[in-house]
């Protein structure tokens, strides 16, 4: 069940009172503006501390609801989080209807307006952008951005279908980073790499196929590293569109990573590549 399909089922807040299988991404050698979080028919639902707790301390983020326990409320107060609306005190037992047993909450949740995204033409000439081909875990999507908010990442575009909403589970995942780093969404992700190029950026796809290790190409900014889906890698379409098509090699007998982790590795290699890590 979807976090959509889970909230329109649950009762609203009064007073007082699971992530589906996916195939790992293949990385190794074989042996236009708009909202970017939200899902038209409803607010973005945050919970958990670090994500909530960022949502509080972004002055982009408007927070339409807020439910905390006590222990909760307590913890905001000592670490003087200012709270932007009038929170309702409830018990932990009451989020756990609404999101379910196996949300971790920490016994905050938030309903939030989605935050503006900027536009393919405006990102940065400099540092690394992150394009992430249709991958649909939330799970990993959600990683990939902690990891990229951990490197100092300029933007993440992702394209508008086949992609995990900036919400639940994803927002979850991230653990703050939805605050750090914006979210591009186009609808023709080819087109998008094309202006990428045309801008003077260095596109290089991932993939377990590429020519080349990326430990061993002269990388150059603005870099854009292009991460393909869960199992299937990059579409044909986008790995043409690609400056190059690079590979992670690896020692051990495993030779293929998980898309979150595959994210992990290349941006070390390219911040490090770059200068970027001091």
């Amino acid at each position: 069940m979807s976090d959509r399909d889970r909230k329109s089922k649950k009762p609203n807040f009064r007073r007082g009172g699971g992530k589906g299988p996916e195939r790992s991404g293949d990385f190794g050698r074989r042996p236009a503006r708009q909202s970017r979080d939200a899902s038209p028919d409803g607010p973005v639902i945050l919970y958990g501390w670090h994500t909530v707790a960022a949502a509080l301390a972004n002055p982009e983020r408007q927070i339409r609801k807020l439910w905390l326990t006590e222990n909760a409320a307590r913890r905001l107060a000592d670490d003087n989080i200012q709270l932007q609306v009038a929170p309702e005190i409830v018990r932990p037992e009451v989020i756990d209807r609404r999101l379910g047993p196996d949300a971790v909450h920490q016994g905050l949740l938030a309903e939030a307006e989605p935050l503006p995204s900027p536009d393919i033409d405006t990102l940065a000439q400099e540092g690394i952008v992150l394009v992430l081909d249709q991958i649909t875990d939330p799970h990993n999507v959600g990683a990939i951005m902690r990891s990229a908010a951990a490197f100092a990442v300029k933007a993440i575009v992702t394209t508008a279908r086949h992609s995990p909403e900036a919400t639940g589970v994803l927002a979850k995942s991230a653990s703050g980073a939805l605050e750090l780093v914006p979210m591009v969404t186009v609808s023709n992700l080819a087109r998008a790499l094309n202006e990428m190029n045309d801008q003077g950026f260095m596109t290089v796809g991932l993939d377990s196929a590429g020519s080349e290790n990326l430990g061993t190409i002269a990388l150059q900014q603005p870099l854009a590293l292009v991460l393909g889906a869960e199992g299937k890698g990059l579409r044909q379409l986008t790995r043409e569109t690609c400056s190059v098509v690079a590979r992670l090699d690896m020692p051990g007998e495993i030779k293929s990573l998980n898309v979150s982790n595959a994210a992990v590795l290349a941006l070390y290699i390219g911040a490090s590549k770059l200068g970027l890590m001091g």
